[in-house]
């Protein structure tokens, strides 16, 4: 349906073993939207390619995709947050070595003729020789979704990979996103807004209290239900620095708290109301942030089909 109705791109997620994210192969989702989409991007956002002990396989499963789609793949890399590792009983302070290895083994399997050997901490190949090779070149896009870490910042402001958060409040992605900017400045360049995005839970109905009436139940759900663990669940102990980790336990929604909707909402967390409203909102934020790629969640907690589609 959103290829049908003109959305830009379809995006699907990895999680593990988490009843808010009933998704843990997006590459096996992505190739089912490949058949049924014909226009659309697929955005991958993303493969926590620090989990898999051959992210080899990420090179090849994303460049068949790119292939089959004809090129309407972006690649999304993650960490995941520490639930994954909680899943695969993985050591949550290699996360960060992990992700930037297996980063440059990708991309390298992506662009270089093979064969070549690989030799890194995490992972070693002898020989990588990527077919088929990705259909866009000199490789599909490549996003960062992250939950504000400072070094992932910099790491993609340093690659021009666009970067995107969610679950936090406006003035907190503001914050981020200019730092963003200021990283972009420090590489040589002005960031432009299609490498600037934001992901944000959204509903809109015919009036502001119809729109409440019909998601509030489920937006509670997803907040107050299915996200509530403790923190140290989400962000174990190694998993992000010192200083990005006091700056993650201001800024997240995750944790045991109650979450109150209403409060949220004027925060920019979450979107709820009519089409005007929305609209205006979003006007307002774009026009502080410069945000260039909208991430829209209209499909959250409890939500029913009939209203999603809706």
């Amino acid at each position: 349906l959103a290829d049908r109705l003109g959305y830009d791109g379809i995006c699907v997620n990895e999680h593990h073993q988490t009843c808010y994210g009933l998704m843990p192969s997006p590459n096996l989702m992505a190739a089912a939207l490949a058949r049924r989409t014909t226009r659309a991007k697929i955005a991958i956002l993303g493969n926590a390619i620090c989990l898999r002990d051959h992210p080899l396989r990420v090179a090849e499963e994303v460049a068949m995709l790119d292939v089959i789609t004809k090129g309407r793949i972006i690649s999304g890399f993650v960490r995941g947050v520490g639930d994954e590792y909680i899943s695969f009983s993985m050591d949550p302070t290699t996360s960060r070595d992990r992700f930037l290895e297996a980063h440059d083994l990708i991309v390298r399997a992506w662009t270089e003729p093979g064969p070549f050997s690989f030799e890194g901490k995490h992972y070693n190949f002898r020989y990588v020789n990527t077919w088929p090779r990705p259909y866009q070149q000199p490789h599909p896009p490549i996003w960062l979704p992250s939950q504000g870490s400072l070094e992932t910042v910099a790491f993609a402001a340093e690659r021009r990979y666009p970067y995107m958060q969610v679950f936090s409040p406006f003035t907190t992605v503001k914050r981020i996103l200019d730092e963003y900017k200021n990283q972009a400045r420090k590489f040589g360049y002005e960031a432009p807004p299609e490498q600037l995005g934001w992901a944000v839970p959204l509903y809109v109905a015919e009036t502001d209290e119809k729109a409440w009436e019909e998601a509030g139940p489920h937006m509670d759900f997803l907040f107050n239900k299915l996200l509530k663990r403790p923190f140290h669940q989400f962000f174990p102990p190694g998993y992000l620095t010192e200083k990005s980790m006091s700056r993650v336990m201001g800024d997240k929604s995750v944790g045991n708290k109650q979450h109150d909707l209403r409060d949220m909402n004027d925060k920019g967390m979450i979107l709820i109301g009519s089409a005007a409203t929305v609209r205006e909102r979003l006007t307002e934020f774009q026009n502080e942030a410069g945000i260039g790629l909208l991430v829209v969640l209209l499909h959250f907690g409890s939500l029913p089909q009939d209203l999603t589609l809706k």
